[in-house]
């Protein structure tokens, strides 16, 4: 309750757990064992070479759609820093914050469950769905940023070791637990919905390992300059703005890819191998 931070074996064991689910991928099945419950197989794409992959990728840094798609992707993590370390790490005590921990995690399963019902909704046409998804992101993040104003405005800096807030102070604790649980209800419906977005773009699982790479480098990169804000001791309310300015300038170009995707994608065959020739399926044309 009353330490700073946790004790040199919580990492280690940490670490050992992740080695463990490392090697736990060796007994994946290889695709061609791999069978459909229609008993159908898998299709089993034939890969290109590594300069062909560097070209291709490299080619993603002048496509429209994913420059279009930048803002989002590099915001993608960089709220994480904020949540994590001046929201939690800031304000409660070392079995607070693994507590907030729990329910922020669990909020992430509840949120992605809840959206899929959208995302996955044979009801609306796949235009709609991602309009109202963008529509309820949009609103869940101004509240996030609206509600870390207000507690930002309560606590400007971080609490002494001492004064942290502990679960059991209801007075204290109660506000700023339910923005935290909420702040992983926001990020869930955030990287559904972005995870969404890239998967409309075409039907080929090549060009898609391409798209989801560029949005998880990005997400990293702009991950990293976060927390390198927060070791320069960049202020909370600073870094608050940062979050807002970022957010607010990835929805005009989130809303341009939603307004592109159509509501059909042509179908891939197992002899079509050639990402190139589906860059462009499932998008409209800009006139």
């Amino acid at each position: 309750k009353d330490n700073g931070s946790l004790a040199d074996g919580v990492y280690i064991a940490f670490v050992v757990l992740e080695c463990l689910g490392a090697f736990l991928g060796l007994a994946l099945a290889p695709p061609s064992k791999v069978t459909r419950d229609d008993g159908s197989s898998v299709v089993l794409v034939k890969y290109t070479n590594l300069g062909t992959e560097t070209v291709e990728i490299l080619k993603l840094f002048i496509n429209p759609l994913m420059l279009a798609l930048l803002p989002m992707c590099f915001n993608s993590n960089f709220f994480y820093t904020y949540q994590f370390d001046n929201i939690n790490g800031a304000l409660f005590n070392v079995r607070t914050r693994g507590f907030n921990n729990i329910f922020y995690w669990g909020a992430q399963m509840v949120g992605s469950y809840a959206i899929s019902f959208l995302l996955d909704s044979p009801k609306f046409t796949r235009k709609v769905r991602g309009y109202i998804a963008f529509g309820i992101v949009f609103i869940v993040f101004n509240a996030i940023w609206g509600g870390s104003l207000g507690l930002n405005i309560k606590y400007p800096e971080p609490l002494a070791l001492e004064n942290r807030i502990d679960f059991k102070d209801a007075s204290r604790a109660g506000g700023a637990i339910t923005l935290y649980v909420f702040c992983g209800i926001g990020d869930a419906l955030y990287q559904s919905f972005a995870y969404w977005i890239i998967g409309a773009l075409s039907n080929d699982n090549q060009l898609l390992a391409r798209y989801i790479g560029f949005y998880k480098g990005m997400q990293s990169f702009g991950g990293a300059i976060a927390w390198q804000l927060a070791a320069k001791k960049v202020s909370h309310r600073n870094q608050l703005i940062a979050n807002w300015v970022l957010f607010a300038i990835s929805i005009p170009s989130m809303l341009y890819v939603v307004w592109s995707i159509k509501d059909h994608s042509e179908p891939i065959g197992p002899k079509d191998t050639n990402s190139e020739q589906y860059e462009e399926k499932g998008i409209e044309q800009a006139a």
